[in-house]
């Protein structure tokens, strides 16, 4: 039955999921439309949300690309690289490398959202290079390498930002550590079930022998050509300058005295920045000289194209969503029917709503954590699962958002269409395992 509906959902989805850049456009619309119709709002203060919500979170913005470009720049690295194909060795049939590709992704998730977006869509494209002419369905390798989103890790932006000094809601619920929330029991059993589940459907959904099967397509993902350089050019002392070690050893060793001096007085408990900082400084170490690491970050730029366009969209989005009290409408509808047992659960779902219309941790944060969080304190519920469900409910619909698939799709050479099915299945699983647990843990 799994495997006929994930057909279905498949041949849906290819027929009428638009370009994510057209879903965002939509998506901004039906906002603009409903603001107007059930709202105090007109058209002029709409369009007045709308741009200033545009710009709203370039900050934000650039915490989110800097994440991902340093998680791409380490993934890249030679050690890295060199790792992953080895890990591609690993799986010796076609559903061992889908479970396996699922595994690494979510492990690789766990530690850093970026660094797993991008590990999971290399390891994977490795897999399929290196099993090329044995029958594994590369759309749907690629698609168990985005079910890694989902894990909420060290990165994620929720538990971080309550754990942080000066926070928005310092004055209603004060520091909350990473220890209550992404470190509790009852987040553990989550992530750990999620870890064993999402490998067992994709075991289920892989295509059986002699079913057809779309094999990856080496002209998509041809890596860019290395230029070559003269031997007079690279003895230059400029070309000296920009392979030395030597000046990345000046930089990174200060910088992990650093990241170990914060960690002796802070503990674990993460923020935004600290996490961009050790991919930073790893990264540096791990290519060696400067300009190796300048190469990647560029080669990581072009996997931010979609998110760069996307995100001040989003952000328009979540300006009308906010402005207009469309957030506390939605947020309200759920937080009326809530007890003190119910509202993790309620506050999950309802995330999961408004992260298709604001489709980040950090921008959701900023749209439902000040009407959730007081109002979890009012009924008694418990903040720290209420903080969590908000950060699960938006990674949960993450599967059925094509924003966050965009770096992945980028490296694959693949279309949203071509995954979106097999990851609705995934947010299915997801949202019932989720929901399920955060009531009777």
């Amino acid at each position: 039955m799994i495997k006929k509906l994930t057909d279905v959902l498949v041949k849906m989805v290819k027929k009428y999921l638009p370009n994510p850049f057209v879903f965002a456009l939509i998506l901004t619309a039906i906002v603009f439309f409903l603001g107007i119709f059930y709202t105090d709002f007109g058209p002029v203060e709409m369009l007045d949300f709308w741009y200033n919500g545009y710009f709203s979170l370039l900050k934000f913005t650039m915490q989110m690309v800097f994440i991902l470009i340093t998680g791409y720049a380490l993934a890249k690295s030679p050690v890295v690289g060199n790792m992953l194909k080895k890990l591609a060795l690993i799986p010796k049939t076609p559903v061992q490398a889908i479970m396996f590709t699922c595994a690494v992704s979510y492990a690789c998730g766990y530690l850093n959202w970026g660094f797993g977006l991008i590990a999971g869509a290399l390891i994977a494209k490795e897999i399929a290079v290196q099993n090329s002419g044995k029958g594994i369905h590369y759309p749907i390798l690629i698609a168990a390498a985005y079910s890694g989103n989902i894990v909420r890790g060290p990165s994620t932006s929720i538990p971080l930002a309550i754990a942080t000094k000066g926070h928005f809601l310092e004055d209603v619920i004060g520091i909350v550590p990473v220890s209550q929330t992404l470190y509790s029991s009852w987040n553990i059993v989550i992530t750990l079930t999620l870890f064993v589940s999402i490998p067992l459907l994709y075991r289920v959904m892989a295509p059986k022998y002699g079913e057809a099967v779309i094999e990856v397509d080496f002209e998509k993902i041809k890596e860019p050509e290395v230029k070559l350089f003269s031997k007079e050019i690279l003895d230059t002392p400029a070309s000296k300058l920009n392979n030395s070690s030597f000046l990345t050893l000046i930089i990174s060793i200060p910088g992990l005295m650093y990241i170990i001096m914060y960690f002796l007085k802070n503990g674990l408990k993460l923020n935004l920045n600290i996490v961009i900082f050790i991919f930073l400084i790893l990264g540096l170490l791990a290519h060696k000289t400067p300009i190796n690491y300048v190469n990647s970050i560029n080669d990581a730029i072009k996997t931010c194209g979609g998110i760069a366009l996307l995100f001040p969209f989003y952000a328009g989005i979540m300006g009308i969503m906010k402005s207009s009290g469309l957030a506390v409408m939605m947020s309200n509808m759920f937080v009326s029917i809530s007890t003190a047992q119910t509202f993790p659960l309620y506050t999950f779902w309802s995330a999961g709503l408004v992260n298709l219309f604001v489709p980040s941790g950090g921008g959701q944060w900023a749209v439902q954590g000040p009407i959730m969080i007081p109002a979890a304190v009012k009924v008694g519920a418990n903040v720290s699962k209420v903080a969590m469900a908000l950060a699960w409910g938006d990674s949960w619909t993450n599967q059925i958002q094509p924003f966050w698939a965009l770096p992945i799709l980028a490296i694959a050479g693949l279309d949203v269409k071509d995954i979106m099915g097999y990851c609705l299945m995934v947010a299915i699983l997801a949202g019932t395992v989720i929901s399920g647990l955060l009531v009777f843990l």
